[in-house]
């Protein structure tokens, strides 16, 4: 595996975090995605949160990164304290990630099946079957031409 990372939700205030949080721990943002970024509005956005954040990215040091995301009214997720993070786990393959995924939602329940997506060749989100919530991300040849640097 490449890495395991934190990925924080918020309830429509992620980017005045993310910029506390880079008053913290200084650096620059890898990613700023809004969901306005997503050809044709893909995610189902009502107009008046499309300046919201789909992901943002602060590296934390030499091989951690701190992600985030607003989670909307508008999405089948309700965000309360307990379920606002998930690990973020970045395999070195396709099938390191079909098989984590599979492993990691087995008895417990899947938010998301493993699947290509805009921004990975397979992404996938499940809670496992203690209450972990988890994502997993194999970037792999995908590139999003949507998103801006930060």
């Amino acid at each position: 595996m490449k890495t395991a990372n934190p990925y924080l939700n918020f309830n429509g205030n992620t980017e005045e975090a993310f910029t506390f949080y880079k008053s913290v721990f200084g650096g620059e943002f890898l990613a700023v995605l809004r969901f306005k970024d997503f050809p044709d509005n893909s995610m189902g956005v009502p107009d008046s949160d499309l300046d919201k954040i789909a992901h943002i990215a602060l590296p934390l040091g030499k091989d951690t990164t701190l992600m985030g995301t607003d989670v909307l009214k508008s999405m089948p997720m309700t965000l309360t304290v307990g379920n606002n993070f998930y690990i973020t786990l970045e395999p070195e393959s396709e099938e390191e990630a079909e098989t984590l995924f599979n492993a990691l939602s087995a008895g417990g329940r899947i938010e998301m099946p493993l699947r290509k997506t805009e921004w990975a060749e397979k992404y996938g989100s499940c809670t496992d079957k203690f209450g972990v919530q988890w994502m997993v991300n194999y970037t792999g040849g995908a590139q999003f031409s949507g998103a801006q640097e930060g």
